[in-house]
């Protein structure tokens, strides 16, 4: 089983730029056409959350218009730009968004069981897991604790060093800590928000974050960091499931030099 991951979109209307640099729809193409031409194919693409920059529906329609030439089945969630309500009417036939308080919901259909969780607090940057969408958690997971399961959200449940993205982090990530320690069954928590490839250990299992598939935050690692973003380039991340195991690899979007052998036929290249 093959799992695209994108995340941090942050789709506006055609031409509008983010930040007043960035032209999000001219990014997402080329995100789409490279997982479209991966060989093997992914089997699903999990895109975790910022879809949008503002949840308006006129960028959820851009965004619809976007991924139609997406030619793998594909999930998302909602992030701290995201509007719930905008995301289900822009796309009434994603069933799994549902009508419920927070778009949580599970993936059944593949190897690997995939429980989507919702962090967004309306109005605010940071994220949270209240009591009820914690609750949900320890119920799916209780349902089946032998199965491999990856969990799929947009805040990560832990601080990465970069400051101000630290400053809007997510509550109530100790107490999902304390659910996720009791199933060695989660093999993963994947997560955006963070626009970088992150990872770290966390309660018995391993989370990480993606970069978007835009602009990425700069890494800045002192305390007193600006809010700032690069012009880095966009990227993916893979998460490959065979015999027991996840293996995540970091994808570049764009067009680079190569690929070129290593060796020829008479052996390595030396020249």
């Amino acid at each position: 089983m093959l799992i695209a991951q994108l995340t941090d979109l942050h789709i506006r209307r055609p031409g509008q730029k983010a930040y007043r640099v960035v032209e999000t729809d001219r990014y997402l193409p080329p995100a789409v056409a490279t997982l479209n031409a991966l060989a093997p194919r992914p089997d699903v693409v999990l895109i975790t959350g910022d879809a949008t920059d503002f949840g308006r529906p006129e960028e959820y329609a851009t965004l619809t218009e976007l991924l139609q030439p997406l030619e793998i089945p594909w999930y998302l969630i909602p992030g701290n730009h995201d509007d719930r309500q905008a995301m289900r009417d822009a796309f009434p036939d994603h069933d799994y968004l549902g009508d419920d308080p927070f778009i949580q919901y599970s993936i059944e259909r593949f190897p690997l069981r995939l429980l989507a969780l919702d962090t967004l607090v309306p109005g605010e940057s940071r994220g949270e897991l209240c009591a009820e969408r914690l609750g949900w958690l320890a119920a799916r997971l209780a349902e089946q604790p032998e199965r491999p399961t990856l969990i799929f959200m947009h805040h990560p449940p832990f601080a990465t060093g970069i400051a101000h993205m630290d400053a809007i982090g997510l509550a109530g990530a100790a107490e999902m800590a304390a659910i996720v320690a009791d199933y060695p069954n989660v093999e993963r928590i994947i997560c955006g928000h963070v626009h970088r490839t992150i990872f770290q250990r966390f309660a018995g299992t391993l989370a990480s974050c993606c970069p978007s598939t835009a602009h990425q935050v700069a890494l800045d690692l002192r305390e007193d960091g600006p809010s700032a973003f690069v012009m880095e380039p966009p990227g993916y991340q893979l998460h490959l499931w065979r015999t027991n195991e996840l293996i995540t690899h970091h994808g570049v979007i764009g067009d680079y030099a190569g690929p070129y052998p290593f060796h020829e036929e008479g052996g390595l290249i030396d020249e």
